[in-house]
């Protein structure tokens, strides 16, 4: 769908996410350095329709690994599926190669659930979808019985994934979601993905429309909880594209304080 509106001084949505995704993936990545890991030959597919590596990506096949996805598959569209693949591999593969060491398994499942919270069946009526997102993954989790330490660390990845200057000062399984994803998003930092491993995820994984599905589903947000997007960068694409948006700018909220001055 196309709208039009007006293109004021403020930064888009775009900008702010391509700004945040180039500190992340410098910071994180280079958290800790290494020689870049080896190139391998892609595998045949596993029984769940998954290959076992994506551009010398392991997949991981553990049981909390198998659940996600099923669970992701049943909620997903597949354009949405295919993007938190994506945010899984892009993120691994920037770490891999600088040696960044970190929690296959977890980093895995929380990549694969982070956007739950764009999915009808989990939306609530006023939270940002980043916290949907989270604690439907916690609950989820919850019910495999995964230990309590390690719910929370998925939690905080899916909660704080948009928060790239937050979550690259985390652990590194928190911060390769936020890095990934952002960079599916935006193509910040496509650069340091070598084109062959580039053609092997986009072969896997394809994007099939995600722009646009991405746009209407931020869209969607906007019209049935906007206050769920107040300071929030969603809030620039509602204010672009939707006449009579009510959610107030950081500005009007200053001015609006109630104190004499």
């Amino acid at each position: 769908m196309t709208h039009e509106g007006k293109h004021g001084q403020r930064p888009s949505r775009r900008t702010v996410l391509q700004r945040g995704a180039g500190v992340a993936a410098a910071g994180a990545a280079t958290a800790l350095t290494g020689p870049p890991a080896a190139a391998h030959p892609l595998p045949s597919p596993r029984s769940d329709a998954l290959p076992e590596a994506v551009a010398g990506v392991r997949i991981p096949d553990s049981g909390p690994a198998r659940q996600a996805v099923r669970l992701a598959r049943r909620v997903s569209s597949e354009t949405l599926f295919h993007h938190v693949m994506r945010t899984y591999v892009f993120g691994a593969l920037l770490f891999d190669r600088r040696g960044v060491r970190y929690d296959r398994e977890l980093a895995f499942v929380a990549a694969v659930l982070h956007d739950l919270g764009l999915v009808e069946e989990f939306r609530t009526p006023a939270e940002r979808f980043e916290v949907d997102g989270a604690d439907a993954a916690r609950r989820f989790l919850e019910r495999l019985g995964m230990p309590a330490e390690r719910v929370e660390v998925v939690w905080d990845a899916i909660a704080l994934h948009t928060s790239v200057g937050i979550a690259t000062r985390k652990r590194p399984e928190i911060a390769l979601v936020s890095v990934g994803s952002g960079l599916d998003f935006t193509g910040d930092g496509l650069e340091r993905i070598p084109s062959d491993a580039l053609d092997a995820v986009l072969t896997a994984f394809p994007r099939r429309g995600f722009k646009q599905e991405a746009l209407d589903t931020v869209l969607s947000l906007c019209r049935t909880k906007p206050m769920a997007e107040l300071m929030h960068p969603f809030a620039e694409v509602g204010r672009r594209h939707l006449p009579g948006f009510p959610v107030p700018t950081l500005e009007d909220l200053l001015l609006a304080a109630p104190f004499d001055e």
